[in-house]
C-alpha cells in the first residue's frame, strides 16, 4: 500500500480555503494519511510554495512549515495543532519567516501552488535544534522510505 497524504478541507491540486491562509484564521488545516511502511521509524511533513514571489517568475521556494520525528502510529494532524498538541515526541523546524509552527499561504501576486510533502523514514531522526528545511532534508538523505504529496492552490 502507497503513502497516501489527503486533507478532509481541499483535494489534490485543489484551491486551499481561506481559513487556512494569511486572508483567514491562518491555521494548518487538517491532514490525514495512510500506507505508513511498517519499517517506518519517523514521519517528515515539509509544506513549501515554490512559487514565490510570483508564479510567472519565481525565485526562491517558500517554507511555510516544517515537523519532524512525527509518531508512524499517528494518522494526521488536527486543523489548527498547535505546538504542544503535536503527536509526542514530533520536533519542529523554522519555515521562512524563522519561527516554528504553521505560517499560511499569503501569495503577493498570482496563483500559488503549496506543496504538502510526508516523508516516512527508516530512522528517528537526532535533535536538530529547529532547522531550516535544508538541514532537515540533509539528515534525511539515504533514509527516506516512501513520499506522498498533496498539493493546494492559493490566490488572494
Amino acid at each position: 500500500m502507497a503513502l497516501i497524504l489527503t486533507s478532509p478541507e481541499f483535494s489534490h491540486k485543489a484551491e486551499i480555503p481561506a481559513q487556512y491562509t494569511c486572508d483567514g484564521l491562518d491555521e494548518s488545516p487538517p491532514l490525514n494519511w495512510s500506507g505508513v511502511p511498517p519499517e517506518a521509524k519517523s514521519l517528515v511533513l515539509i509544506v513549501d510554495d515554490p512559487d514565490a514571489p510570483d508564479p510567472a517568475a519565481p525565485k526562491m521556494t517558500w517554507v511555510h512549515w516544517v515537523l519532524y520525528n512525527l509518531p508512524p502510529a499517528a494518522a494526521g494532524l488536527e486543523r489548527g495543532i498547535a505546538a504542544p498538541d503535536l503527536p509526542p515526541g514530533t520536533m519542529e523546524g523554522k519555515n521562512n519567516w524563522n519561527m516554528t509552527g504553521y505560517g499560511g499561504p499569503c501569495p503577493p501576486i498570482g496563483r500559488h501552488r503549496y506543496f504538502f510533502k510526508l516523508y516516512a523514514l527508516d530512522r528517528v531522526l537526532p535533535d536538530l535544534h529547529k532547522p531550516t528545511k535544508a538541514e532537515l532534508e540533509k539528515a534525511m538523505e539515504g533514509h527516506i522510505l516512501e513520499k506522498a504529496e498533496l498539493i493546494g492552490t492559493y490566490q488572494r
